[in-house]
């Protein structure tokens, strides 16, 4: 999900100064374990060229809607992975959330074999996401709103609780769901490649009630350097990473604190781009010169000159990983802009922003599913 930094700038509720400063006084030391130039690589060299998207089923607004129990929806979950493994699909990143795993951790980790179970059939290798700082601070376990009309992503919720968060004494109340998670699929084939925290710091401004903390880019740089300590403690087959999703990736330029760690401990680069094919270029270029496998965790934003037929050549050719936000449109909502928080539309857009299927399958573009099975076919 993009970040709405820019969003926040323009209406003050973001300070890059303050976070900067409280960033800052944060230790950044390098954790152990991180896998070798030559492990990675050696892994790299025996994957196919990573193509995918971010997946959440039409029928789920949210991370919780998708896995708790009375409305986890393996029927919908296996219908829309065919339609991505028709067009070539082979990965997909998918959002777990730590209530879940306070709720129920023995029948999550059940759903979660069933839902890998299913992704196999389709020949679909699976990035999970831990925590993540966007949309909704204040997440609740049981039924889920209803979306707001025409609104992108209205039912979103961050993870852990902002509350939890802004306390960093209580961030050790994480480590069970993220060594229990991981530990249980350590071995596990199906899964690709555990992220550890999407767009940590990311603030959302006042749609939700009340501000963010000025300081949560500190804060969620406290828990992913838990994250990554509790996965290295279990050493899971697969590779462990971080996304970069704004600021300073140049090696030798001036770096902030938590793309310093994330640079210096991710053992895949994966980061996030909604730009035009100029500085997408410009992206892959700066994070090649640390000489990982890079993948790009979200991309493909049409309405700002991110589409499949700019972006996904450019992947291909420099041998980066591509996977896109969204499949379906459904309960997100995604086709229609980050703008439609601010801007009221009362139909959906001509122009889709995300997502490639309607819910019955129908490919928004036949002419754009035809290009991506021509790149991924090939």
């Amino acid at each position: 999900m993009k970040t709405v930094l820019s969003f926040l700038l323009l209406f003050g509720w973001f300070s890059p100064a303050l976070c900067s400063a409280s960033e800052g006084r944060q230790d950044n030391k390098v954790l152990s374990k991180r896998w070798s130039q030559e492990k990675i690589h050696n892994w790299c060299n025996r994957q196919p060229w990573l193509v995918g998207c971010d997946f959440i089923p039409s029928s789920a607004i949210n991370q919780l809607e998708m896995w708790q129990a009375e409305i986890f929806d393996p029927d919908t979950i296996d219908r829309e992975l065919g339609w991505a493994s028709d067009i070539g699909f082979n990965i997909i990143r998918v959002y777990l959330h730590d209530l879940l795993w306070r709720q129920d951790s023995a029948g999550l980790k059940k759903r979660i074999d069933r839902f890998l179970a299913i992704t196999d059939k389709h020949h679909i290798k699976v990035m999970f996401v831990f925590f993540d700082s966007c949309w909704n601070p204040h997440p609740r376990l049981g039924r889920q709103p209803e979306p707001k009309p025409h609104v992108h992503n209205s039912g979103w919720v961050q993870s852990p609780h902002i509350e939890l968060l802004k306390d960093t004494a209580k961030h050790d109340q994480l480590k069970d769901y993220v060594k229990g998670i991981i530990n249980h699929f350590r071995n596990d084939n199906r899964v690709f490649v555990w992220d550890m925290y999407n767009e940590p710091g990311s603030r959302n401004g006042n749609r939700y009630g009340s501000y963010e903390p000025v300081n949560k880019t500190y804060l969620s740089l406290a828990l992913l350097r838990k994250a990554f300590g509790w996965a290295r403690e279990v050493d899971p087959r697969q590779p462990i990473t971080a996304g970069l999703y704004n600021g300073q990736w140049q090696k030798g330029g001036k770096l902030s604190p938590l793309n310093q760690f994330i640079l210096d401990n991710s053992d895949v680069i994966t980061f996030h781009s909604y730009d035009n094919s100029h500085q997408t270029t410009r992206k892959i270029s700066a994070l090649e010169q640390y000489n990982r496998p890079i993948i790009c965790t979200e991309y493909m934003a049409r309405t700002h000159g991110c589409t499949f037929e700019d972006i996904l050549p450019i992947f291909k050719e420099r041998h980066v990983g591509a996977i896109n936000w969204g499949l379906v449109a459904g309960k997100t909502q995604t086709q229609y802009p980050w703008n439609s928080w601010t801007k009221k539309y009362t139909a959906e857009p001509k122009l889709w922003f995300h997502d490639i299927f309607r819910p019955d399958g129908t490919p928004y573009s036949t002419k754009e599913v035809e290009f991506i099975k021509k790149l991924t076919k090939n």
